[in-house]
């Protein structure tokens, strides 16, 4: 299925194996003394295999303790199993391999070691497909002399070859198609490799990628099925070109390079037509890194090749002459080939005309580069390379094809995941594509994925601050919180960690706490709780701290306020944090440091706003040094009405705990509440504002505090200025929160004062009018 499928939801079984995953309990037992799942249900084999899947598509760990719950054939059912870059020990592979399998998958899983050659000798009988990949040890560094005595006796003997007996052989798996095994380096014998490999009769694909010691290949020219040979960076091709001819069957050839020296061949040229001419069924040939396209320049035929094979392909080749800039395939321009890899070849011969295939990987244009970029997607060091032609693309060119190159660049970010190089290079390319207008056209699913990819990588080379600053970077190209919360937690504790490290790049920090200071916004409580509990508060309060050491006001400083302010909404636990971290204490030191930094102080006191609505943490905040700024804060223009407004705010919720709470005994009570009510008659009720409540009710509670009727006051002011400039957001949030049976009830109380009553009165036509669709006019002052 492919990631441009409609938005449709994920099938009910896809998400039942993921649920199921996710919470092993739900079909297996838990046993407290081995601590270990078992299996109470039988499963088929499309549930098994589905569950294998999700596990490692979710980025958990397939380990011994997972695939134990398939210890049972008769009650589960594998015959497909990946089980690539897991820690899965020869224990594990024991317990997939009794179920007979038709595929298996072991590359990069370091852990396995020869005792599991024995159990796929001993099990594989019906095995098709077989990746060793790298990093697995499971073949014998020697082979075995027993063996190699049955060698000389095949050789010796022809006719033993042709019988089943596999004794004596490395790898018993009569059946299988499909070989994959890389890099692997053996002693200079002879004899290895011809022992591995000759008893596989039907062998159909071989990849044997960064081997060496493969001597000719003379022992593979007896398989009649090899459709397909792999000999990428395997040295000393020019000694295999011979054996490779012989193998008429081929359909796919790759002989191509990474490393330089290993490319260059002697008469390119003719070595070349030598090889497509040999192979009748050749359709894909990859040469690159190599010199076998020659320099584009017509050559003489006469080469130092010895005269017998000169005059072997002489014949084989036709009169007539064929246009093409690649003289080794001019017999082909008459039936192009499907496939011609030509990335990195010498004298740039991606970049000629006349090139006889349908599909050529290079560095010519787009289309080559995306080819490329699929054909080596296992290849991480092409890839690479590949990656960074591919960001020059999307960064300095038009890139026609943007959906082909995400989606190539998501799967090399996957498959690669630990590969730094490919994660930088693929995260910039996905930046400048998110910038692009093809945005527009992702969908959830899409987004949902590209945020994992970036997420893993991020979490995968935390201290690289290159990483670290692409991920921002592309992360900010989302809507934020909105399109990340169905991963919020990891994305909390990243961005934890690049604002904490004190070696961090400015620039990085800046970003890190700006889009940690948009995922608390807008989110609900047990969010915000969430971001508490992974520390910010803490972290944010140090950031703090080490500015004021520097006497420097920040970006960072103003947002770890800004941040703390969205924290701290309606979540007392986050409040208590704050004082309990000294909080206050930085506020005043910021206070009297950054007198005139206006955006620092109305972040301040909205924060202390949300700390004065905790009924529980008012009486530490009851202090004459307290008490007396917030009271002169209340004079404040800084930032048009906003410090003001919050410091009333916060002294409005002081005074409703009465008359008794006010233990100092200076500034009076009175003075200060006469100080809040002339504030608010100063300010305009039509003015903007710069702040979000996602409640009122800690405002109409103050509603029913008849104690003190400035607290009153300053809530129906609120109300009624935040109904008036922005009615659309708060009208249906008073009536949500039966604000408009509070102000009714408000207004019929005699004791209440008329002011008080003509603002509620305001609100409520504040709400009518939005209601009827009115224009709403605020009452004159």
């Amino acid at each position: 299925m492919s990631m441009w499928d409609g938005n449709t939801p994920d099938s009910l079984v896809d998400i039942s194996t993921r649920f199921c995953v996710q919470n092993l309990e739900t079909f297996c037992n838990f046993e407290p003394t081995t601590k270990r799942y078992y299996l109470r249900i039988t499963l088929p084999n499309e549930i098994c295999e589905r569950m294998l899947t999700s596990q490692k598509q979710d980025s958990r760990t397939i380990d011994d303790d997972f695939l134990r719950i398939f210890k049972d054939p008769r009650t589960t059912r594998l015959r497909r199993v990946n089980l690539s870059k897991s820690t899965v020990t020869d224990e594990g592979l024991d317990v997939v391999l009794r179920h007979n399998l038709i595929e298996l998958d072991i590359s990069d899983c370091d852990k396995i070691t020869e005792e599991s050659l024995t159990l796929i000798n001993e099990f594989g009988s019906d095995l098709l497909s077989l990746n060793v990949g790298t990093s697995v040890h499971i073949f014998p560094d020697n082979a075995t002399s027993n063996a190699i005595v049955l060698l000389a006796q095949m050789q010796a003997e022809p006719h033993l070859s042709s019988t089943n007996n596999t004794s004596g052989c490395i790898l018993k798996t009569p059946n299988l198609r499909k070989l994959i095994f890389r890099e692997m380096s053996v002693p200079m014998q002879d004899g290895y490799f011809p022992i591995l490999l000759k008893p596989l009769k039907h062998l159909q694909s071989l990849d044997l990628s960064g081997c060496f010691n493969l001597g000719s290949l003379s022992f593979l020219t007896h398989m009649t099925q090899l459709a397909s040979l792999t000999l990428y960076n395997v040295p000393r091709v020019q000694n295999m070109i011979n054996a490779i001819c012989q193998m008429k069957t081929l359909r796919h050839l790759d002989i191509s390079q990474h490393i330089e020296k290993h490319g260059v061949y002697r008469n390119p040229n003719q070595l070349l037509t030598q090889i497509v001419d040999s192979l009748p069924r050749l359709v894909s040939l990859d040469i690159s890194g190599t010199n076998l396209a020659g320099t584009g320049v017509a050559e003489h035929d006469h080469t130092d090749i010895d005269e017998r094979t000169t005059t072997k392909w002489a014949a084989l080749r036709p009169t007539t002459a064929a246009v093409t800039d690649i003289s080794g395939l001019r017999n082909r321009v008459n039936s192009p080939l499907d496939f011609l890899g030509l990335y990195g070849t010498s004298h740039n011969a991606c970049h000629r005309h006349h090139i006889p295939a349908k599909k050529i990987t290079g560095d010519a244009n787009e289309r080559q580069t995306l080819t490329a970029a699929h054909a080596y997607l296992d290849r991480a060091d092409i890839l690479q390379k590949v990656l960074n032609d591919l960001f020059k693309i999307v960064r300095f060119e038009t890139c026609y094809n943007a959906k082909a190159a995400l989606e190539v660049i998501l799967n090399a970010m996957e498959k690669h995941l630990t590969d730094k190089h490919i994660q930088i290079s693929g995260s910039a390319s996905l930046f400048y594509i998110l910038k692009g207008e093809e945005k527009k056209h992702f969908n959830i699913k899409i987004n949902h994925k590209l945020i994992k990819v970036v997420l893993d990588a991020m979490c995968e080379h935390t201290f690289d601050t290159t990483m670290m600053r692409n991920g921002c970077l592309t992360l900010c190209q989302f809507k934020i919180p909105q399109d990340v919360l169905f991963d919020y937690k990891r994305l909390v504790r990243i961005l934890l960690h690049v604002v904490s490290e004190d070696d961090q790049e400015d620039f990085v920090q800046r970003i890190g706490i700006y889009l940690l200071n948009s995922l608390a916004c807008q989110v609900d409580g047990t969010q915000k709780q969430l971001v508490g509990d992974l520390g910010a508060i803490n972290i944010m309060l140090r950031l703090i701290e080490c500015r004021l050491q520097r006497q420097l006001c920040d970006d960072v400083m103003e947002i770890a306020w800004s941040t703390m302010w969205n924290v701290t909404d309606e979540t007392p636990v986050n409040c208590l944090r704050f004082l309990e971290g000294r909080g206050m204490t930085f506020f005043l030191e910021c206070l009297h440091m950054f007198t005139n930094k206006a955006e620092l102080l109305r972040n301040m006191m909205g924060l202390l706003g949300n700390v004065a609505e905790v009924q529980e943490l008012r009486p530490r905040l009851m202090t004459e040094e307290f008490i007396k700024v917030f009271s002169e804060l209340l004079d404040s223009t800084s930032d048009g009405i906003e410090v003001s407004y919050n410091a009333a705010g916060v002294l409005s919720h002081i005074a409703s705990d009465g008359k008794e709470s006010w233990n100092i005994t200076s500034p009076k009570r009175e003075d200060v509440l006469q100080r809040m009510v002339d504030a608010i008659e100063r300010w305009d009720i039509k003015t903007k504002r710069n702040i979000n409540y996602r409640s009122f009710e800690p405002i109409l509670r103050l509603l029913y505090v008849e104690h003190t009727a400035e607290a009153q006051h300053w809530a129906v002011w609120a109300l009624a200025n935040l109904t008036c400039v922005y009615p659309e957001k708060y009208c249906d949030l008073i009536k949500e929160e039966k604000g408009i049976e509070i102000l009714n009830e408000l207004i019929n109380r005699g004791t209440v004062q008329e002011k008080v009553k003509e603002l509620a009165a305001l609100v409520i036509s504040h709400c009518e009018s939005f209601k009827e669709g009115n224009g709403i006019v605020a009452m004159d002052e």
